[in-house]
């Protein structure tokens, strides 16, 4: 099994990171192979809302966000990770996500996922919700969550706290992968938003969005 590990904090040593590091080591443990990515290191441009990815299947820009989108195709699991920055993901987290393909191609389609929102408030619960959304809109299977409420910096308090919640979910997200687990309702949820929202919006954009509809045969989905 292959997971991708996201760190969408531009802090590669801060509580976001430290709970993905976490998840990474019992992964690895698992024998599970890991690629862990900060989204700070990567060369990542803005999306310029231009609608090529619709039509061809891939962006007009030549990046590592492109190269991410496919190592992520290739995956069994993913793992999403983000600070809260003014009761949303951090901004190197929005651009991945305007970036990844996800929602209307369907990235994740049918792959297991973990979702990690770090923040010292209440705000986190926002980015979460984000995350978790990102996730069921785009076909993913939502194996585990973490809402993680630490105080700036204070790595070795959040872990002492918190690190048995985070072994847990990690076992989880690993038994899910291993034994294809199904969960009905988030497939409930996907079938509609899927089929009420986003199937009728693309069929109505016609070869506009031609590269989606190719994208969607590839994966069985139509």
């Amino acid at each position: 099994m292959q997971v991708l590990i996201i760190n969408g904090s531009p802090r590669k040593n801060g509580v976001t990171a430290a709970v993905l590091h976490r998840i990474e080591k019992n992964l690895q443990k698992a024998d599970v192979e890991v690629f862990f990515y900060n989204l700070g290191e990567l060369k990542m441009s803005h999306c310029t809302g231009c609608n090529y990815c619709y039509r061809t299947g891939h962006c007009c820009i030549e990046d590592d966000a492109e190269l991410l989108s496919k190592r992520i195709e290739e995956a069994d699991g993913i793992v999403l990770g983000s600070p809260t920055y003014a009761s949303n993901v951090s901004g190197l987290m929005k651009d991945f996500i305007d970036r990844g393909h996800f929602v209307i191609e369907q990235l994740l389609h049918k792959k297991y996922c973990i979702v990690v929102a770090s923040g010292e408030n209440y705000g986190s619960q926002d980015t979460l919700k984000v995350l978790k959304n990102l996730v069921l809109f785009s076909g993913g299977r939502l194996s585990g969550k973490l809402r993680i409420q630490s105080t700036f910096n204070d790595i070795e308090g959040m872990l002492r706290k918190r690190q048995e919640q985070i072994d847990y979910v990690s076992q989880r997200f690993i038994r899910g992968m291993r034994c294809k687990q199904y969960y009905p309702f988030q497939s409930i949820v996907h079938f509609f938003i899927f089929h009420l929202g986003i199937k009728p919006f693309v069929k109505k954009k016609g070869t506009l969005y031609q590269g989606v509809r190719e994208r969607w045969s590839k994966l069985g989905i139509v």
